[in-house]
């Protein structure tokens, strides 16, 4: 879950809190919202306290895996989680995937759900209504999809639906910007944005991500599906919903098949 950009680096006070030097610089791609100040990272607090704590206890649970980094939340000086709005997350080295290096955040997305299998279904997930939990339920056909089922990329894929049996466990479905490799390190995931779906449909939501919004060929759709499993198809059709909802939901009324139309033609060929 986002917010809208919020100008302005955190003041002195926050960083004193937290420990980190004075002069923040935004990181790359943060539009702003996001500072890095010596070792910690500084962000608007952009979830629940709920699910920030939450966010925390699996972090910290997964932290030191040998084949996976993390960045747990930074406790400020006063062992509190947010200090006047702002966050702060450990510094983890590591860079953004170019378009070809998908199938490396698709790896990587399946070692850290090796370590999410065992844990339960966190009841928060019943509590967001944003509009990203409000798109996820609409493209699993756990709510309706009112209005905006009558666009006509949304229409056909919801007409192409069809039963997926897969074991559901806590995913983290946004990956696609959130995976920094690294040339000496194990990939580092970033964000922890919690689902209870399965841990393929997190891999068929990168796809989706990369296709229509990153610039990665079509094949990487085959690619990933022969990795995946027959049931990649249902699960892409569903990455492409949820994307595809949530963007109307943000902006109503605008039209968004020209950047879809490919990825919708290959999943409905495919399904």
């Amino acid at each position: 879950m986002s917010t809208a950009p919020q100008d302005g680096p955190p003041p002195g006070g926050v960083l004193g809190a937290f420990g980190a030097p004075a002069g923040p610089v935004p990181l790359s791609g943060g539009q702003r919202t996001v500072w890095r100040a010596g070792d910690v990272v500084l962000k608007r607090l952009d979830v629940s306290l709920e699910e920030l704590g939450w966010q925390e206890e699996v972090l910290t649970a997964v932290d030191g895996a040998p084949d996976v980094r993390v960045a747990p939340p930074v406790r400020s000086r006063d062992g509190e989680l947010v200090v006047a709005g702002w966050t702060a997350w450990r510094f983890e080295p590591g860079t953004a995937p170019t378009p070809d290096g998908y199938p490396d955040v698709v790896a990587a997305g399946r070692v850290l759900h090796r370590h999410l299998a065992h844990l339960p279904r966190p009841a928060l997930l019943d509590r967001r209504d944003h509009p990203w939990a409000r798109a996820d339920r609409i493209a699993w056909g756990e709510a309706a999809a009112g209005a905006v089922g009558d666009l006509p990329h949304v229409g056909a894929l919801l007409a192409a639906r069809d039963a997926v049996d897969a074991a559901a466990q806590v995913v983290h479905g946004d990956l696609t910007d959130n995976v920094h490799l690294h040339p000496d390190l194990p990939p580092l995931v970033l964000d922890l944005t919690g689902y209870w779906r399965p841990p393929a449909y997190a891999s068929a939501v990168v796809v989706a991500d990369a296709v229509v919004f990153r610039g990665a060929d079509l094949a990487l759709v085959d690619r990933v599906g022969e990795e995946e499993g027959p049931q990649f198809p249902q699960l892409l059709l569903r990455a492409l919903l949820f994307r595809a909802l949530t963007d109307q939901l943000l902006a109503p009324g605008t039209e968004w098949a020209r950047w879809f139309g490919p990825a919708v033609s290959r999943v409905l060929t495919l399904t």
